[in-house]
């Protein structure tokens, strides 16, 4: 057995392709995204800390690691690399950008190199419509959707969150950018021909909306009056730090991590220092899937999610196998250079 037969190939797979891999698939992809949350609730994954880079002279600015690594029937190892550069919107790109590595469970050895924005955007996107599934239950279905942030990622909510089948009468966005939320209002919200309201403000939009997401770029909390939600509805906390200390106490919380969300000034992080305790969090996603945890239909729910490494992976695993089935990838003959331990290509 030559070291050819042991070594993957290398390949690229381009964000057109990584489009077209996912093309049609949402329903599969949420149900992927899914199985991923189980297997990492059963222990069938490593999900370690995400790094973060940071830069004294653009300290809106970071680029994020996120190992890890997913047993079961997936069986893949990798990394994402996410950069997150709020400046670039003024210059007309996208504020993030990222790659995807995949290694070989048996080997170690790197046998993907994938975009991972779009990646990156679908697992966020798909992990809100698998906890608005599972948090709905029990209660009417929503008839009023409301986007707070009006970017790439709520544009990827809302197609995702298009798929559960819900009977939404009115949505509503609020974007601090009024031409965004202008553009969103017509081109995305309404599309299809729902109603769609433009709210000057964020608590307006709240106290209209059966569901809320909250999608923005806030790096501290700017929503502090626990009766913005006294409707009880949901709210897909996607961007982590929206919410006040207070907003915080006055409702049910779940989580995707428990030790990875309390962290990095995330609402859920602050009022834990606040508390000194974390028994606000109510459970996890799992343990709301498995039906550990009920959810109260008689209280505002809040999920929070840190986004987990082992969404990429599964998501990324499902499209390199796409990609490489309809031969919609770039393989890279020679890559790996040396493959003996004493020297040379064999």
């Amino acid at each position: 057995m030559t070291a050819d037969d042991i070594i993957p190939a290398f390949s690229v797979v381009s964000g057109a392709a990584v489009e077209r891999a996912l093309h049609g698939r949402r329903r599969e992809i949420i149900d992927l995204v899914e199985h991923a949350y189980r297997l990492h609730g059963q222990g069938d994954t490593v999900n370690p800390p995400s790094y973060f880079l940071r830069f004294p002279d653009r300290p809106d600015a970071r680029i994020i690691a996120l190992p890890a690594s997913v047993g079961g029937d997936v069986g893949v190892d990798g990394i994402k690399w996410i950069s997150s550069f709020p400046s670039n919107l003024a210059l007309g790109i996208p504020r993030a950008s990222a790659l995807l590595i995949l290694n070989d469970a048996r080997t170690g050895v790197p046998f993907a190199c994938l975009e991972g924005s779009i990646i990156s955007a679908v697992r966020t996107a798909a992990s809100a419509a698998v906890a608005a599934r599972a948090l709905v239950a029990g209660r009417e279905a929503p008839g009023r959707v409301g986007f707070i942030g009006a970017g790439l990622i709520a544009r990827y909510i809302h197609a995702y969150l298009s798929e559960l089948d819900w009977k939404v009468e009115q949505y509503a966005v609020h974007d601090l950018d009024t031409g965004y939320a202008a553009s969103f209002a017509e081109r995305v919200l309404g599309a299809d021909g729902t109603d769609v309201r433009v709210h000057d403000s964020a608590e307006a939009l709240i106290r209209d909306s059966d569901v809320v997401v909250l999608a923005t770029t806030a790096a501290t909390p700017h929503l502090h009056d626990p009766a913005l939600l006294a409707h009880n509805p949901l709210v897909l906390h996607v961007s982590l730090r929206d919410l006040g200390e207070d907003v915080v106490l006055g409702a049910a919380n779940i989580v995707d991590d428990v030790e990875h969300v309390l962290k990095a000034g995330t609402s859920v992080h602050l009022t834990e220092q606040r508390t000194g305790h974390r028994d606000f969090i109510d459970g996890t996603l799992y343990d709301v899937l498995t039906g550990a945890v009920r959810v109260p239909v008689d209280r505002p729910v809040v999920f929070s999610p840190f986004g987990l490494g082992v969404l990429d992976l599964v998501v990324g695993a499902a499209v390199h196998r796409h990609a490489t089935e309809h031969g919609d990838l770039t393989t890279v003959d020679g890559f790996f250079h040396e493959l003996s331990r004493h020297g040379g290509t064999r």
